[in-house]
């Protein structure tokens, strides 16, 4: 049964009517780019709304991901107004891609630099296939970047592990992660995550080498503008989101006192939330939740979530029993090999996770990848079965994180669309099989008995149809029916 939250009064002051609008933002948060629906453990039909799982990634429309290949080395993106080199080259030290950035003449301009974090984040997208780490055989996978960019998995014979494509930014961590290090965060668009790395190798002492992919334009984008609308909400005017003051831990409402929920009830928690006069809240997508990130804090340094202090948010006491911060749920699923089971959390507190020690065999808790990272927990289950965390880095598993709501932007609801395909166990093990074929897409919509898809009988939202159409004749055919994610170009 629904339950209907009316808290606003619990901060004392409400408005009955809408907000005022606004323009003039100065950055554009680009949608994660998830069409696909899941359940708890798999991918699912579109829930409608005031149903299971509504309100999920898929459920809201925005700004759909839009690049342009120049044809000179260069990619525009549509929607921000950033362009991108198209290759990342060669891994550099940080060192070396500050000076090759100042030397950059790609396509002509010589205006290049490393990008913000916020600036790297912007291009990933969460239709991307999260790997076994230890696998070799990367010709299945879906990496997390626009394909029209060149991408490159790690080499494992190299040494490498297919994860090791971390893209570095300029964005430093204000602290430091495992054992003091100094730490330069990263998007790795192999597994789909925010990380905060060492700048050395803790084996070899030398200098850790990434991908990096220069930016030129729009020196606004994720510079926030924050305003306090005095009513428990704060407009963000640089992209035209609006939000929570609060979590959900302040509010102490319903049935979660303590703020904490897993990502079924954060979901359905969020869609019948009525704050601040207003009901048409939702669970913030990733890409959404990190633009509220402020990586010029963290607790060490200024004692404080990585968040502007403006907004009021909850303390926890952390598994090692000392004060830190929540993670905060996503409505974007994780998608992994071995299916739709987790979804997406923001750090604004310490990364922690379990290391071990590997002559002792000890577990030490640490900050392993920096607040403000972007990593993933189990959507549902017992955070007891997971001692010492899950990963390389032990990440620590919570599954019971907080929530705070967004509205605003662009978010046209969305209850139709295609179902992902369910691989076999042998095959998302990485098995010499070839990916299931797509005549089981056409075998489903083709009414007419024709071979083909046409728009009719398509049955995502229509803006999804124009994206798959690649020949532009009016139909889906078997080689463009989607055995993963859409493409995302135009």
């Amino acid at each position: 049964m629904k339950m209907k939250q009316i808290i606003g009064a619990v901060i004392g002051l409400i408005v009955a009517g809408p907000q005022s609008a606004y323009s003039g933002t100065s950055y554009t948060v680009v949608d994660t780019g998830q069409i696909y629906c899941y359940n708890s453990s798999q991918g699912g039909s579109y829930p409608g709304k005031g149903s299971d799982y509504f309100g999920q990634d898929a459920s809201y429309i925005g700004n759909q991901p839009a690049y342009s290949d120049n044809g000179d080395g260069t990619v525009s993106d549509d929607i921000t107004g950033l362009m991108w080199q198209k290759s990342p080259g060669s891994k550099m030290t940080l060192s070396e891609a500050i000076k090759a950035a100042r030397k950059c003449k790609t396509g002509g301009y010589k205006d290049w630099r490393i990008p913000t974090i916020k600036e790297l984040y912007s291009l990933i997208l969460f239709t991307g296939t999260d790997p076994d780490p230890m696998a070799s055989n990367t010709s299945q996978l879906i990496p997390f970047i626009d394909s029209v960019f060149d991408f490159e998995y790690g080499n494992p014979r190299n040494g490498e592990r297919i994860i090791d494509s971390q893209y570095g930014s300029s964005t430093k961590y204000v602290s430091t992660t495992m054992n003091g290090d100094p730490t330069l965060f990263g998007v790795n668009f192999a597994d789909g995550r925010i990380k905060g790395y060492g700048l050395s190798s803790p084996r070899t002492g030398q200098a850790k080498k990434f991908f990096f992919m220069f930016v030129r334009g729009n020196k606004d984008y994720g510079k926030n503008k924050f305003k306090d609308n005095k009513d428990g909400t704060i407009s963000d005017h640089a992209t035209g989101l609006t939000w929570m003051k609060v979590d959900s831990g302040k509010l102490k409402v319903g049935h979660f006192k303590d703020g904490k929920m897993n990502w079924q009830q954060a979901l359905e928690w969020s869609e019948n939330l009525e704050y601040a006069g207003q009901r048409d809240w939702r669970l913030p997508n990733v890409k959404e939740l990190q633009s509220l990130v402020d990586y010029k804090r963290s607790p060490k340094t200024t004692r404080s979530a990585a968040i502007n202090p403006m907004f009021k948010i909850s303390k926890i006491t952390d598994e090692r029993g000392k004060s830190n911060y929540p993670f905060y749920w996503t409505s974007s699923t994780h998608v992994s090999t071995r299916g739709g089971s987790a979804a997406d959390y923001i750090c604004f507190g310490e990364a922690l996770g379990w290391m071990k020690d590997r002559r002792t065999g000890k577990y030490t808790l640490m900050d392993v990848h920096g607040a403000g990272s972007q990593r993933s927990d189990p959507k549902s289950g017992d955070p007891a079965d997971y001692p010492h965390g899950h990963g390389p880095q032990g990440d620590v598993i919570r599954i019971g994180n907080m929530v705070m709501c967004v509205r605003g932007g662009v978010a046209d609801v969305s209850t139709s669309g295609p179902k992902p395909i369910q691989r076999s166990k042998r095959q998302t093990k990485y098995s010499n099989q070839q990916a299931p074929q797509a005549n089981g897409f056409i075998g489903r919509l083709d009414k007419d008995g024709g071979g083909k898809v046409s728009k009719s009988e398509f049955d995502g939202p229509q803006n999804h149809f124009g994206k798959l159409d690649r020949d532009g004749d009016g139909y889906l055919s078997n080689n463009e029916a989607p055995t993963g994610p859409p493409p995302r170009r135009r």
